[in-house]
């Protein structure tokens, strides 16, 4: 007779001994360049990453999944991408299984080609695909290299996926692409042509972020006044005038904006709805007609200065920033002055400028003579220089006024906090023990003007409003 069994040996006990051992979890990694819209195509991949079990990490060594979303707006945005591959992909020598995707559009401007040139990379994914990450994801875990660009007619857009990781503004893209054929830019190229996102379903975005507790909203496009309705008769003030209704929406934001398409009925919306924030980006490029007109902008400088006088009427309190490229080729001194003159006239609150970069396939280089990097150089930094005193006297006449401040982030030192003016003015401004959560609107006293912020004390006001709750926002961060 064999003798009993020891229960202390059986396989039985010694699993249920053995402490379990959760699954490590997957992981990604994006790398953002680039523009608002560049933002929420990262937002869009994330959401579907995390469909798919993927955690974000902020080292890509660690990660199982690493997307560059690229931007190629400036010069030499490609070498700086290839840069960055050589970088990833040294991380597969310790991970076989990492899977590398450029995106943006460096990859739409660059397709097959960069797979040819960077071995360890899996796929390819322009801007217009980027609702395809899923599938692509599974073509590639099955083997294939993954070339993904050009501008489909039926493009994947599930807005309810959104990994919305601002917690005070939620992005709409309400049209894709752009019609126009700027001299200067790629982005027709890259993003390819105007698609517009139908009335009801910008609306039903809209207000999915409003119940997510948002109360800031941002309307985006390349031209986000030349959004039509494809279905009926229905233009930007329309949509304006509709989103400015629902109920909860505290502020209402949109860029980019292009002078020409900017009617008179949209100018009225300003005036319409307190909530439409008094903030417009209204790039103008040149203060000289000739420059613009070798841009192809399709506008004059006297009109420009026309529509900015109608929204001061309609808006006395509007703030306005503005795109300027310097040493576009063939500038001429005098024609750099005028557009100092229309600068120092108008009185942005900011300006987003730079020297003229020539991109691949545009016409500029061909237009003119071009300007010597130095004189380039010296316009530049003789604009930034005027520009600097016009913000300080704008914001020095904020001092002593109390302001409602949407709250974004925490300040570089403890007990401060940072947020945003309806106008976009940074505000860093103490909270003490208490702070706010972000996407609070909130009172602040302004104590003093910076040239490119506005230090401010708390004041007796209470805070108003939520902190937005992003779809997946419980979820952790890998370290």
């Amino acid at each position: 007779m064999s003798p009993p069994k020891n229960p202390l040996k059986s396989p039985l006990k010694s699993l249920i001994d053995e402490p379990s051992v959760p699954p490590t979890p997957r992981r990604y990694f994006i790398e953002t360049w680039g523009c608002q819209m560049n933002e929420l195509d990262t937002q869009r991949m994330a959401g579907q990453l995390m469909q798919q079990g993927l955690l974000p990490i902020q080292d890509p060594k660690d990660a199982d999944v690493i997307l560059l979303n690229s931007c190629s707006v400036r010069e030499k945005a490609e070498n700086k991408v290839y840069s960055r591959l050589g970088k990833y992909r040294r991380f597969k020598k310790r991970r076989e299984d990492l899977l590398i995707g450029l995106c943006g559009c460096v990859a739409q401007q660059e397709g097959e080609r960069a797979l040819r040139r960077v071995s360890d990379l899996d796929f390819v994914l322009g801007p217009a695909r980027v609702g395809e990450l899923r599938q692509v994801l599974e073509k590639v875990r099955s083997g294939r290299r993954v070339v993904a660009t050009g501008f489909p007619e039926e493009r994947a857009y599930e807005f309810d996926t959104i990994e919305r990781d601002g917690t005070y503004k939620g992005m709409v893209t309400i049209i894709e692409g752009c019609n126009k054929r700027c001299t200067f830019c790629i982005v027709p190229t890259t993003r390819g042509p105007e698609r517009c996102r139908p009335f009801e379903e910008v609306l039903g975005e809209v207000r999915h972020l409003l119940e997510l507790g948002f109360v800031e909203i941002e309307l985006l496009g390349q031209t986000v006044n030349h959004w039509r309705d494809p279905h009926r008769d229905l233009d930007f003030a329309d949509l304006l005038d509709a989103a400015a209704r629902l109920p909860g929406l505290k502020r209402l934001r949109f860029m980019t904006s292009y002078p020409r398409d900017f009617t008179s009925r949209m100018v009225e919306q300003f005036a319409h709805h307190e909530n439409i924030c008094p903030f417009l980006h209204l790039p103008v490029q040149s203060g000289s007609d000739r420059v613009l007109r070798r841009m192809g902008r399709g506008y004059e400088v006297g009109a420009y200065r026309e529509l900015i006088a109608s929204l001061v009427r309609a808006r006395p309190d509007i703030a306005l920033s503005t795109d300027i490229i310097v040493g576009f080729p063939g500038e001429t001194e005098e024609e750099f002055r005028q557009t100092l003159e229309l600068v120092e006239e108008v009185r942005y609150s900011s300006i987003f400028a730079f020297k003229y970069s020539p991109r691949p396939g545009t016409a500029a280089p061909r237009l003119g003579e071009a300007v010597d990097d130095a004189v380039a150089s010296r316009r530049l930094q003789e604009l930034f220089a005027i520009q600097s005193e016009i913000q300080r006297e704008l914001n020095e006449v904020l001092v002593g006024q109390t302001r409602e401040i949407l709250v974004t982030g925490l300040g570089k030192h403890p007990g401060t906090q940072t947020g945003r003016t309806s106008c976009h003015r940074v505000v860093n401004f103490t909270c003490g023990d208490s702070p706010h959560a972000l996407g609070t609107l909130t009172s602040v006293v302004i104590e003093k003007a910076l040239p490119h912020s506005l230090i401010a004390l708390p004041s007796s006001a209470p805070s108003v409003g939520v902190s937005a709750k992003p779809r997946n926002a419980s979820l952790p961060v890998v370290q």
